[in-house]
């Protein structure tokens, strides 16, 4: 069999990173990975979803082989807005490579990863002569940055309305924390925005008994959230944690109560709550203060925790053999969309250091960008073993 057209992981991201795809625009990035992977032997698709109130996003599904298992890589190719472009040594959108580095937007987060599949999987499929004992795919969507509506979750339903049901699921976020791959994330804590409005009584600073002060319920009410810890952490998780993030009054006025309070609130809980739960002990702790309120909640994503097993076992050993270091098994940071992934198939996720994502100069050396594509074909080896 000739030999495969293997993608050089460094270069890869460079072109990935010349398209800038900012969400919810494609602008070429996945023309370019798509056109490496069918030099591969892959059979691409492009499906665009849609929503009423946001805009079309396109999303890539790639598969080879019809056997089992069958590994997924998944991730994003939309990146977060670059900012102030005087900020940056280079243009964000360059692809530059400054001495052992490449730096521009989506570098980290997550491009490189994305061409580390590619090259990865290039590596096996190479090896393996024609010869595929299982099945690999890509999930790939420009809808990861932004509301997350028209991308992954749909993307998942599209493909198991086709049959395509991933049997273990690697996601390429950047995990890294002192070095590329040190960590890899078997669970993501929950998130909840909420915003709550308190109603008092209008009326005249000097006169108070004539009226009733939201801003004054609602500070108490904060005051009850903050002083009252959620819980001291779980096995897998930190404690959750509650930010304030706003309060608002909009009052023009120094001598007008005002006739109601507002505040936002993002929760990040762990594997001890659900979304609902959280509501509930947000609601009493409002309750306690005053009848008169509206809490309303935007849920990102539930707390989910991937057991340890099959999948995390092939990815510590490959990073251990690859690094020389066995990685640890984390939770922490934000949301990702392997809280769509967890409801169909095992997910981890694994990636470079995170230090530089959605900073100005995002950056990754080529040694990580070459150390983790060896790491992605180390874990394929030992999730489908050559037949």
């Amino acid at each position: 069999m000739p030999r495969l057209n293997v993608p050089d992981p460094v270069g890869l991201t460079r072109e990935l990173v010349r398209c800038p795809s900012v969400t919810p625009e494609d602008a070429g990035a996945l023309d370019q990975l798509g056109e490496a992977l069918a030099e591969l032997g892959f059979s691409v698709e492009r499906v665009t979803f849609t929503d009423p109130g946001t805009p079309d996003v396109e999303n890539l599904s790639a598969r080879i082989g019809t056997g089992s298992p069958h590994i997924a890589f998944a991730g994003h190719t939309d990146v977060v807005p670059p900012g102030d472009l005087a900020a940056w040594s280079v243009d964000p959108f360059g692809g530059s490579q400054v001495g052992n580095e490449v730096v521009g937007r989506g570098v980290v987060d997550m491009k490189g990863a994305v061409a580390a599949f590619a090259a990865a999987a290039g590596r096996y499929l190479d090896a393996c002569g024609g010869q595929l004992p299982g099945s690999i795919s890509f999930i790939v969507t420009g809808d990861e940055e932004g509301p997350s509506i028209n991308g992954t979750r749909k993307l998942l339903q599209w493909m198991a309305e086709r049959g395509e049901h991933p049997d273990m699921c690697i996601v390429g976020e950047p995990t890294g924390g002192r070095k590329a791959a040190d960590t890899v994330k078997v669970g993501r804590r929950g998130s909840l925005t909420a915003a709550l409005t308190v109603h008092g009584t209008q009326g005249h600073t000097a006169y108070p008994h004539h009226a009733d002060n939201p801003v004054h319920r609602l500070v108490r009410a904060l005051n009850r959230m903050i002083n009252e810890p959620l819980d001291d952490g779980s096995a897998h998780f930190e404690p959750s944690a509650l930010q304030v993030t706003t309060v608002d009054v909009g009052n023009p006025a120094h001598n007008v109560i005002p006739s109601r309070a507002t505040a936002t609130l993002n929760i990040r809980f762990n594997d001890r709550h659900t979304s609902e739960h959280v509501m509930g002990w947000l609601r009493a702790r409002v309750h306690a203060e005053t009848q008169a309120f509206e809490l309303s909640p935007r849920i990102s994503g539930e707390s989910f925790l991937s057991p340890p097993g099959k999948l995390t076992d092939a990815l510590s050993a490959a990073v251990h053999a690859v690094l020389g270091e066995t990685p640890e098994l984390g939770t922490g940071g934000g949301t990702s969309d392997a809280r769509f992934i967890k409801d169909v198939c095992p997910v981890a996720e694994l990636g470079l250091r995170n230090a530089t994502a959605h900073r100005v100069d995002e950056r990754a050396t080529t040694d990580e960008l070459r150390a983790l594509t060896e790491i992605y074909h180390d874990a394929l080896t030992r999730l489908i073993p050559a037949a």
